[in-house]
């Protein structure tokens, strides 16, 4: 057994690394000398996987504090993080994990190798719903294992083991500070568990609470601005201030551009009754960053518990229950009022000086002679930020729980069963304040109750009239139902063992809601984005099965030779995805003991959730030239022919009637007629253990993930639909112009409704248009040995290290006919923002390793994490941060054991205070990318846990 004792940091399945000691009792008692690894259902006598997995130890997160689970999970090379505390905007409360950078809908999770419980429409996993304090170690393996879990494993799987049982009674808390003296983060747990029945059964309950407190970015020197890139007359870049032009005394100018004082970038009005004068883009912008969240304020408890009983030598059911209750807010800076509104010139004017109010009347008059407004009325074009408001605030509070029952035990001395159902459901629930109502709004300037013009100028009655809360819903639930036989069949001689097998079937059930505000969905309120409902849900019913071949054993050069095959078949009840296959095969050669090769293959899908497919249908207004309405569709020639073929009248090409607006309509949204994903993977590698170095073992692995037909907004967006239709392709029966649905009594797009049912409009809702390619190579190491000396008078002292890192070659985002190919690896920026899933920087190479020394009660350890440079992704722009340089970080912890069953641990994360790196136009939020670089500084935490 490998770093049993030894292990301070990761450890690796693959080079054989054991599950802790009562994990691996846990497991022998249900089937004495085997294990079950992650991406498979087989038991077996060995840890050594064709898959490359990485086992995350539960020392690996009391030597980091680690509350939330993500807090260590992000640090690995395979992983770049989702959603996560410092996920202020955009954010809705969740932390996600995204393996490969493929996205958290890409990433299957599971609980004890079953599916865990998802959050929202789009069935991802809310990581604040994992009881951190009870994990044994979390399991990670790259590519797809559709074949052995289903769906979702595109990019692999990440398996969060929690202890099998708890004998006694645990208690436990952690206090966790920065160095600034923020940030306060607390957290209590407690579980007691015992066996009854005379040793036949067993049951164990849970507890937690925490509580962390929220930074501003206003606390932090980097973040405390909102920086723009500016730059000198010599070309050479800087940060300047930056903010938003919607300020608080309220920005006014024409519509049309056009005469007074109104025009161009507009005036501003330093104090109710003072003169206008010219907005100042330096000096007089909104910083609005101090009022935003860095980090999030979050509050969770968490109740749970799960037991056993053997009901005979043959049968033992078993139960699971957990309940979260989780809260996260975000605040942004107060609502901001932007877009044209009518005024009643004379109310208007009550508190403008004379030449403003000579302007409004001009304004006024030029517009009633235009046929714009009504007389007596004007219509002025505002920014105006409403901060006697106050924050703009949002609370998502997630309630969750799942319930499990099973039966699992022996069919034969060498043939298993289990079964179990479980339910779950998740219903969340967002509040949001701060807002305005538009219409609300509208009408206070209509009535002349309402001052806008200058700072602090809306009174109290005003705000009250143009207020509006909104509370947004959403409910979530899964049912799984599962069979499997497994166990042994017959041996091949040639030494090697029996063959194994698993076998089963499944039953899922998922369906998901979301109910927007009305006000909200309507487009009434100011400060936060609309939502459509979205509704909906399908079941899957499957058959799986799997082997396990050891051909040869012992023999010379042939150490071992196995190989490993899986095939599930899946029938949706999705009309789009109907049934589909998916398969994997691996194998091992260990020609000599000390070395291994391995390597394996696998087709995997994900198939589109509740929000690809049904999210709710809504209308887009991209501003767009319709081909068909220029004088280039006049030309005989392909245009024109492919402009008739789609459904304009050949005496109205060229002619207004054709596009009546600068906006064309479009529709966006869910789509039920999606297929499912689809990818295959590859990985071959390697084992090596030097008999000349005991106690070292390395591995080294190439992997390769190509996703097709990847879920997308159809074209890439509404111009690309037109393009590649009458510019590129100028085929008719291309997707593309059959996106295309014109009114064919005048060739427009212009909304309106068919006598068939057909709303003309250009449709670009979400296709399986898009594909994305990951290649790269994991190294990972490990090594431990005994000391022969101590310094505490142990008798003997031991010194581990854990290496893993990973070198991405390629990330490469495509989609569809006339979008760039664009790899990502390396790079950072808008571009690859809104082509990847996560939008998170990508380095090419990036690395953890963890240094450890015990010695009798103390354990002593350090951790390096080290993330290479990425550089900026938009060659068509300069930025003044046009590189971010390699990042490291370095930690340190000390364990000292008080007495049997009592531990302390000390520690500083960030210890050497790094900044993150900063950015201008370039950032994500906070001038930064605050979820892959550390946003706090430096870091202290202390826990202490007592077992009795």
């Amino acid at each position: 057994m490998l770093l049993t004792a030894l292990s301070a940091g990761t450890a690796w399945a693959q080079a054989e690394a054991p599950l802790a000691p009562e994990a691996a009792a846990d497991n022998a008692a249900a089937q004495p000398g085997a294990i079950i690894v992650t991406g498979s259902r087989i038991a077996r006598a060995d840890l050594t996987s064709a898959a490359p997995i990485t086992v995350v130890t539960a020392q690996d997160f009391a030597l980091r504090g680690a509350v939330n689970v993500e807090t260590v999970l992000n640090s690995l090379p395979q992983v770049v993080s989702g959603t996560t505390a410092f996920s202020n905007n955009p954010g809705d409360g969740a932390v996600t994990l995204s393996l490969r950078n493929l996205g958290a809908s890409r990433t299957l999770v599971l609980l004890n190798g079953r599916r865990w419980m998802f959050y929202d429409t789009g069935q991802i996993v809310d990581l604040n719903t994992i009881p951190a304090f009870l994990i044994e170690s979390v399991e990670t393996t790259t590519g797809g294992a559709s074949a052995v879990y289903g769906s979702d494993a595109v990019a692999g799987v990440v398996n969060f083991k929690l202890r099998k049982s708890v004998n006694g009674f645990e208690v436990g808390g952690q206090y966790g500070l920065t160095g600034r003296g923020d940030g306060r983060r607390y957290e209590i747990h407690g579980a007691v568990g015992g066996a009854f029945a005379e040793g036949r059964g067993h049951v164990t309950l849970f507890g937690e609470y925490y509580r962390r407190a929220s930074v501003f970015q206003g606390d932090r020197d980097f973040s405390r601005t909102t920086f723009t890139d500016a730059f000198d007359d010599q070309g050479r870049g800087y940060f300047a201030p930056g903010g938003s032009r919607t300020i608080p005394q309220g920005r006014f100018f024409t519509p049309d551009g056009a005469g007074t004082n109104f025009a161009g970038l507009g005036a501003i009005f330093d104090k109710p009754g003072d003169p206008s004068r010219p907005f100042n883009k330096a000096t007089d912008s909104y910083n609005y960053a101090p009022v935003n969240f860095l980090m999030l304020p979050q509050e969770r408890w968490l109740i749970g518990g799960y037991a056993d009983y053997q009901l005979n030598d043959g049968a033992t059911v078993y139960g699971e229950f957990s309940y979260v209750n989780n809260q996260v807010a975000a605040a942004l800076a107060p609502t901001p009022v932007t877009g044209a509104f009518v005024f009643d010139v004379a109310k208007a004017n009550t508190v403008l000086a004379a030449a403003d109010q000579l302007a409004v009347e001009t304004i006024a008059a030029r517009q009633l002679a235009n046929g714009g407004v009504s007389a007596g009325q004007v219509k002025l074009n505002i920014g105006r930020r409403i901060v006697e408001t106050g924050l703009r605030k949002s609370l998502d509070e997630r309630n969750a729980y799942r319930l499990l029952a099973g039966i699992r035990g022996d069919l034969t001395d060498r043939l298993h069963y289990d079964a179990y159902y479980s339910f779950a459901r998740t219903r969340n629930a967002n509040m949001q304040e701060g807002n305005i109502s538009h219409k609300a709004f509208q009408a206070a300037l209509l009535d002349g109750s309402m001052n806008i013009f200058g700072p602090g100028t809306i009174s109290k009655d005003s705000l009250e009239k143009i207020s509006i809360l909104a509370q947004n819903q959403t409910m979530s639930q899964l049912q799984v139902a599962t069979a499997t036989v497994s166990g042994e069949l017959f041996g091949l001689g040639l030494g090697a063992a029996p063959i194994g097998f698993a076998a089963g079937v499944e039953r899922r059930s998922v369906s998901s809601r979301f109910i927007p505000d009305t006000a909200l969905s309507s487009g009434d309120v100011l400060g936060f984005n609309a939502g459509k409902p979205t509704e909906g849900g399908y079941d899957v019913t499957e058959g799986f099965t799997e082997l396990n071949i050891p051909v040869v054993a012992d023999q010379p050069l042939l150490k071992l030779v196995e190989l490993h095959g899986a095939a599930r078949y899946s029938t949706y009840s999705v009309k789009g995805i109907g049934a589909v296959w998916t398969y994997a095969g691996d194998f091992k050669w260990s020609p000599v003991e000390n070395f291994t090769v391995r390597g394996q293959f696998q087709r995997a899908i994900r198939a589109p959730n509740v929000e690809n497919l049904y999210g709710g249908v809504g209308d887009d207004n991209p501003s767009l030239t319709d081909p068909c309405a220029t004088a280039a569709a006049l030309a005989p020639g392909k245009l024109r022919d492919v402009c008739i073929a789609t459904g304009v009248p050949a005496a109205s090409l060229g002619q207004p009637t054709v596009q009546p607006n600068v906006q064309i309509p479009a529709t966006t949204g869910g789509n039920p007629n999606l297929s499912a994903e689809t990818s295959t993977s590859y990985t071959i590698g390697g084992i090596f253990s030097p008999r000349a170095v005991p106690g070292f073992h390395v591995t080294a692995d190439y992997y390769a993930i190509e996703v097709k037909d990847a879920i997308a907004d159809f074209g890439g967006g509404a111009g690309n639909v037109f393009a590649q239709c009458y510019l590129v392709i100028q085929d008719a029966g291309s997707p593309y112009c059959r996106a295309i649905h014109r009114n064919p009594r005048t060739g427009s797009l212009d909304g309106s409704l068919g006598p068939d049912g057909t709303v003309y409009v250009l449709d670009t809702r979400k296709a399986n248009i898009g594909s994305f390619v990951v290649r790269g190579v994991d190294v990972q190491a490990d090594y431990g040995r005994a000391l022969n000396f101590s310094l505490t008078g142990a008798g003997q002292s031991k010194i581990s290290a854990t290496f893993a890192g990973s070198w991405t070659t390629k990330l490469e985002a495509y989609f569809g006919p006339g979008t760039t190919r664009l790899n990502c690896a390396g790079k950072f920026g808008a571009l690859c923002k809104a082509a990847l899933p996560t939008g998170q920087p990508q380095s090419t190479f990036k690395s953890t390793m963890r240094i450890s020394y015990s010695d009798g009660p103390v354990l002593l350890s350090t951790a390096w994490r080290h993330l290479s440079q990425v550089r900026d992704d938009d060659p068509a722009n300069t930025y003044v941060v046009e590189r971010v340089g390699a990042v490291d970080y370095f930690d340190l912890a000390l364990m000292y054991k008080l007495r049997e069953g009592t531990n302390i641990t000390l520690g500083v994360n960030n210890l050497l205070d790094r900044t993150p790196p900063i950015m201008g136009d370039n950032q994500e939020q906070s001038n930064t990318y605050p979820s892959v670089y550390d946003a706090l500084g430096r870091d202290f935490f202390v826990a202490l846990n007592f077992r009795f």
